[in-house]
């Protein structure tokens, strides 16, 4: 048996992933739970691990939270919030 080491953008995408299925299933705790833990990694992580919550675990989430019509105001911790404004603001959108 292979030990498979997963990647830290890897990572991302499946915690992403947990928390949107946690959504979709209707485990509102569980999932702000999962944002704060993402708050926590954005706030104390090192550069690389702010990096990919930032571009991966936010975008993930945020885009998943717009097209099922969820209120990202409500379930976001403010610096993910920020991020996610700061996302929107540069795309032009």
């Amino acid at each position: 048996m292979r030990n498979h080491v997963k990647s830290a953008s890897a990572k991302a995408v499946q915690f992403a992933e947990i928390t949107k299925n946690l959504i979709r299933k209707g485990n509102i705790p569980r999932a702000k739970r999962c944002l704060g833990i993402a708050e926590q990694l954005l706030a104390n992580g090192n550069a690389e691990t702010k990096n990919l919550i930032a571009n991966i675990y936010v975008f993930s989430v945020s885009t998943f939270m717009e097209l099922h019509k969820c209120s990202i105001a409500d379930l976001f911790p403010q610096s993910l919030r920020k991020e996610y404004i700061a996302q929107v603001n540069a795309s032009g959108i």
